[in-house]
């Protein structure tokens, strides 16, 4: 692509040093690492919070790049064709998007951002699609999900990178998907990571506290959220598509989101009165059976999924179908489809006579869900190990520990990617929360710093129709201590745990 394409990409852009002759260069890839570049390439210098790539254009320009794209000038690209931009991740994401050729034109784009249930929303909506015949990409934080084959997005919670998104998105197209549905979260907003997506409907689940160590406040966390929605309006758009907000009327989020202008608001809820509202919810160990009123009709749902807090998961993707007109068979079908997703109230089986589950929650509010769903599974003792990120937010560990004080039965206390913190002093710091529901160290509570052996612990505790729950990693696949990101599976880790008490997954050596 040519240079002078791409850079007409950009929202906001000064070219310096242009000539015809540089409008003209072909561009072979658009790179934000000064080691990949190679001739004929575009560099664009990011400032990183340990690096800043503006450093690094001297080196890109000795390998052979055709032209840089910066936050303000530099004296060593005197002779050099630019590009001054107001935000160099953001001018990243577009210039993808452009060199992808902007796939996101050619598919009708949903957005699913939320504190919780980002993830199990955006599966509900692509089986509902699903169902009623079209073809359907998702981006989540398990996996990018393309013509029945899935790739896995990355180690931790997070939207890809913005190259990443671009290219799925074009692998869509090629795949003629007609749908991308994607796990939209705070950072990626904030980041500029979707930049260039041109979304037709934004769906949000909740907005609760999480990521304040990034964003600095509850109020900036919000307002990152919001930018999905903001951003209908002013996106691309698609000849008779409507622009739509998904709001959930019982969520504080709604008032911050209803005045956001849009084509179309559709809400759904519980407790308020709603576009699409749940009645007569009956949960139990085999799921949820529900009746849903929507303007067309009554619903009678019937989903595999556990927990009171799936409801408005389910909501908010039949929220999603109905705007997009999906038939009613099909929304019943699609919620029934989806039996679960990896790492949410995830069932260990190997025989044992009590639970034994992973789940993801890692935020206050889902870990009050994830144990009140617990509570209602058994008629024993609830028994949760959980830990708190390191460089993450600080605020939420005693909250978490209060929390797993009043409603489990027995808490054991670790690590979950201490990163450079040390794991003494957060466990401490949940340990206080603990104490602050009234549990004491030692007898309801104790502090295992190794993850393997405190899930071990934990289950060698159960006796016959106790709960044992791992909280916080759900389905990823590695561990952060230090900078290095180790090999870890809470599932492996429960299953190792239950083999050293005799229990054995079936085909597994005894």
């Amino acid at each position: 692509m040519k240079l002078d394409d791409l850079i007409a990409a950009l929202p906001f852009a000064t070219r310096l040093g242009w000539s015809e002759d540089s409008a003209a260069l072909e561009i072979g890839a658009v790179r934000d690492d000064s080691r990949e570049v190679t001739a004929g390439d575009l560099f664009v210098a990011i400032p990183g919070v340990h690096v800043d790539g503006h450093r690094y254009v001297g080196a890109a320009v000795r390998a052979g790049a055709a032209a840089c794209v910066v936050e303000h000038d530099l004296a060593e690209l005197a002779d050099q064709p630019r590009v001054v931009v107001r935000d160099a991740r953001e001018a990243l994401a577009w210039l993808h998007a452009a060199l992808q050729g902007h796939p996101s034109h050619r598919l009708r784009v949903i957005g699913v951002t939320g504190t919780d249930g980002k993830t199990t929303t955006t599966r509900l909506i692509a089986s509902i699609l699903g169902a009623a015949g079209l073809t359907v990409g998702a981006i989540d934080t398990v996996a990018a999900t393309i013509a029945g084959a899935a790739l896995p997005t990355g180690f931790h919670t997070t939207t890809p990178d913005a190259p990443e998104v671009q290219a799925y998105l074009a692998d869509m197209v090629a795949k003629q998907m007609q749908y991308a549905v994607i796990e939209t979260t705070s950072h990626g907003l904030a980041q500029h990571r979707v930049a260039g997506v041109a979304y037709d409907v934004a769906v949000v689940t909740n907005i609760t506290h999480e990521h304040l160590d990034y964003h600095g406040s509850l109020e900036a966390y919000q307002q990152a959220k919001a930018i999905l929605f903001r951003g209908l309006s002013g996106s691309y758009r698609k000849p008779g598509v409507d622009k739509i907000a998904v709001l959930n009327r019982d969520d504080r989020s709604f008032d911050l989101l209803k005045d956001i202008p849009a084509d179309r608001q559709i809400s759904y809820g519980v407790r308020s009165e709603a576009d699409l509202r749940a009645r007569q919810v009956v949960a139990s160990a085999q799921g949820l059976q529900m009746l849903v009123d929507t303007p067309e009709g009554t619903l009678t749902i019937s989903s595999p999924l556990i927990g009171l807090y799936n409801v408005y998961n389910i909501l908010a993707a039949l929220a999603t179908g109905w705007s997009q007109g999906i038939p009613a068979q099909a929304l019943v079908e699609g919620v029934a489809r989806v039996q679960g997703v990896e790492g949410r109230m995830e069932r260990v089986e190997a025989g044992q006579p009590f639970t034994a589950m992973v789940d993801f929650a890692h935020t206050p509010n889902a870990m009050e869900k994830a144990l009140e769903t617990a509570r209602g599974l058994t008629q024993g003792r609830v028994i949760v190990v959980f830990g708190s990120a390191g460089l993450r937010d600080v605020a939420k560990r005693a909250w978490m520990g209060e929390i797993a004080g009043r409603l489990a039965d027995r808490v054991v206390i670790t690590a979950e990617d201490p990163r450079t913190e040390p794991v003494e002093e957060i466990m401490a710091e949940i340990a206080r929360g603990c104490e602050r529901a009234g549990r004491q160290d030692g007898s309801d509570y104790v502090r295992v710093a190794d993850r393997a052996e405190a899930i071990a612990r934990a289950l060698a505790m159960a006796l016959p129709g106790d709960l044992v729950i791992a909280c916080g990693k759900g389905h990823e696949q590695s561990m952060c201590y230090g900078e290095i990101e180790y090999p870890w599976s809470d599932r492996a880790a429960v299953i190792a745990g239950l083999a050293r008490l005799g229990y054995h997954l079936e085909g597994d050596a005894a």
